[in-house]
């Protein structure tokens, strides 16, 4: 069987589709399976040893092109990759349009996605052979493993702590984090003060308060992380640390899957890293305001989630900007509080990245 799974981006999507792969494979032994994705969130698929191909596209690409023939030159170019050969099956892990329009054009005999009320644009739902139905109320996860499991009638996991997610890193992966590591020592915490939408970014200035905090209760220095164009964020926290048990590091992102795994505590909102250090196994605060940590956080009983529910607007809330910006307003000794807490629960997750 030869089955396409197509989740484009952002890279927390990505990961979250990774014990989805990781069931297929294990259900499927013999399947060829292929992955389209974009080009800026390939990285944490390269390699991958439970992919049979990795099929990057730059959608993007498709709105610079300036004149109709540049587009036409780009989309025949990312066409001749998708389709270089037939697909049996092709799961729409994302609900869009373009998602859906790329298990067309790949020529999948069967294109099997969420049903309506699942999808983020319903309309896609017309160019998919196949729905499904998936629980309403659960962890994104969960939602790819329930569509999978129909789709190919597989049984897949159902407990959080039986999820995989299959990341192969390299030696020099494992240098960037010893590098690391070396000016902390083996304790340490993660503080990534970074997210994609600035409604989810908890105070820099807070960051650099816990760094002291973690530092003066639990002798735990703390490394900053931040991903491109957020250097200013970082070093704001670093200067808000008065005692200097803090550096900043901008790791790739197998670097920094690496630096998870070997981390005491990560803190983090709703972000890429955020989702990598839960597959890295860190134990893992979440620092969560206008999206749900039960669809988007860890999946994990042990790892903690700190956020605003005592505000009247918290409910169901996605926006990217606000007047009134107040679900993040968090105290940074409830977050203190929720890492001591985290880390007085079972120790942290085995990270199982290589394929069986």
């Amino acid at each position: 069987m030869r089955i396409l799974i197509v989740k484009l981006s952002s890279i927390g999507d990505v990961v979250h589709a990774l014990p989805t792969l990781d069931a297929i494979r294990r259900a499927l032994p013999h399947a060829e399976i292929s992955w389209v994705v974009e080009r800026r969130a390939a990285e944490i698929l390269q390699d991958n040893s439970s992919l049979d191909r990795l099929i990057e596209v730059d959608t993007k690409a498709l709105r610079r092109a300036s004149r109709l023939g540049e587009t036409l030159l780009v989309a025949r170019q990312q066409l001749r990759r998708l389709r270089a050969q037939p697909f049996d099956v092709a799961l729409d892990l994302q609900g869009l349009i373009k998602s859906a329009l790329l298990t067309r054009l790949a020529g999948a005999e069967r294109r099997c996605g969420f049903a309506r009320e699942a999808l983020r644009e319903p309309a896609s739902r017309f160019l998919l052979t196949e729905t499904y139905r998936v629980p309403a109320r659960a962890h994104v996860i969960a939602r790819n493993l329930a569509l999978a499991a129909q789709a190919l009638a597989i049984n897949v996991p159902t407990d959080p702590e039986e999820y995989r997610f299959p990341i192969t890193i390299a030696p020099e992966h494992e240098r960037e984090a010893t590098s690391l590591v070396a000016a902390t020592g083996d304790r340490f915490a993660i503080l990534n003060p970074g997210g994609g939408w600035p409604t989810k970014l908890w105070s820099a200035e807070r960051f650099g308060e816990l760094a002291d905090a973690l530092w003066r209760r639990l002798a735990l220095p703390s490394i900053i992380t931040y991903g491109p164009g957020e250097v200013e964020l970082a070093q704001r926290a670093a200067n808000a640390c008065r005692t200097g048990a803090v550096r900043i590091a901008s790791p790739s992102l197998k670097g920094f899957y690496a630096l998870a795994r070997r981390a005491s505590i990560y803190v983090g909102g709703d972000t890429g890293p955020t989702h990598l250090a839960v597959a890295a196994g860190a134990p893992v605060v979440g620092l969560f305001g206008p999206t749900e940590w039960w669809r988007n956080g860890s999946p994990r009983v042990a790892d903690i989630c700190v956020e605003r529910t005592d505000i009247g607007c918290r409910e169901n809330c996605h926006r990217r900007s606000c007047d009134r910006w107040v679900c993040m307003e968090i105290a940074t000794d409830r977050v203190l509080h929720a890492v001591e807490a985290r880390l007085q629960r079972a120790p942290r997750t085995e990270a199982r990245a290589s394929r069986p």
